[in-house]
């Protein structure tokens, strides 16, 4: 007799769902750490620095206060500078869920034919391996040009918005107290 038109009842390998909700919660945890918008854009804690000295304290506080809005300012505009070259988005990508998956998601080490990799030479080999694709796809100085907009967008930021109603939390004020 043949199966034709059956169904079959055994199903390909389940997805590792403990693994997706881990790196769900990694991100999750990593983005809890970003401030409201509103609370970086408030047009009445816009004022010029009185001094240098002023702006250097200003872009220290302010940098351990809003640190995960200024990386994802700083993303975004490397994300659309790349958007005029679509082959060094889609690099980008890959790139991105290859480190997700084998530098900031792993909770075991890394093991290569039975040889225990340590997480330097992972880092190493990732950013080798990153520069020379990115240097592929000659967008890399458009890379380097949109990080260096986005760093003098930070500090410019930084430097202009008043520290004085911002309320810091432990960590991030043991970040600025220097150690002995």
């Amino acid at each position: 007799m043949t199966n034709y038109g059956t169904i079959p009842t055994s199903s390909s390998p389940p997805i590792n769902l403990e693994y997706i909700s881990r790196a769900k919660d990694v991100m999750k945890e990593g983005l809890g750490t970003r401030r409201p918008w509103k609370e970086m854009f408030n047009l009445h804690s816009i004022k010029l620095p009185s001094s240098i000295s002023d702006a250097i304290s200003r872009i220290k506080t302010n940098f351990s206060y809003f640190q995960m809005n200024y990386a994802l300012i700083v993303l975004g505009i490397v994300f659309l500078s790349l958007l005029w070259n679509p082959i060094s988005i889609i690099v980008f990508i890959v790139l991105m869920a290859v480190w997700l998956f084998l530098y900031f998601l792993r909770d075991e080490p890394l093991v290569i034919f039975n040889r225990l990799i340590s997480d330097r030479v992972v880092l190493i080999v990732l950013a080798v391996i990153t520069l020379g694709l990115l240097l592929l796809t000659h967008a890399t100085s458009n890379i380097l040009i949109s990080l260096a907009v986005g760093v003098v967008v930070v500090l410019i930021h930084a430097a202009i918005r008043k520290t004085d109603d911002l309320v810091m939390d432990e960590e991030a004020a043991g970040f600025l107290t220097p150690s002995s």
